[in-house]
């Protein structure tokens, strides 16, 4: 059974952290990961797409494409921009049952979830929790026939 691409995104996710030993190169590697995501149209920084229970303004915007479920995110906070960026990399291009059965533990993993505050933490939660809700929703429009969905 050939492993789910999920897989190889969260490889090459951790492979990238884990080759800094520290926390500061691996905080600078996730500012810049978070530089590299494509700034939203304002149009989309609406409250539809805002993540509650988040410190920082957090949007996530889905979109399910031949059955895939594409992200684009943004903050108004660097570091929070790129934990975000992080995981529009692991969870976009998956089948919404890939994203309902991937965890979260890459992010310990590579170090990230051990040196955020408690606020932070619970708004990495809520980021999760939206990703998979969005992702729940998107199941139940395929088990109806539909496999495009520009947004939720």
């Amino acid at each position: 059974m050939q492993e789910p691409s999920k897989n190889s995104a969260v490889e090459q996710i951790i492979e990238r952290f884990n080759q800094y030993s520290d926390w500061e190169d691996r905080y600078r590697e996730l500012i810049k990961t978070g530089k590299s995501l494509n700034e939203l149209d304002e149009s989309q920084k609406i409250d539809k797409f805002k993540v509650r229970g988040c410190q920082s303004q957090v949007w996530l915007v889905p979109e399910l494409k031949d059955g895939k479920v594409l992200f684009k995110a943004d903050s108004d906070a660097v570091l929070v921009k790129g934990i975000v960026a992080l995981l529009v990399e692991a969870y976009s291009g998956l089948t919404p049952e890939e994203i309902t059965s991937q965890d979260t533990g890459f992010l310990k993993e590579i170090g990230i979830t051990e040196h955020l505050s408690m606020n932070r933490t619970n708004g990495l939660a809520n980021m999760v929790k939206q990703i998979k809700m969005y992702a729940i929703a998107f199941q139940s429009l395929i088990a109806k026939g539909v496999t495009n969905v520009p947004t939720l």
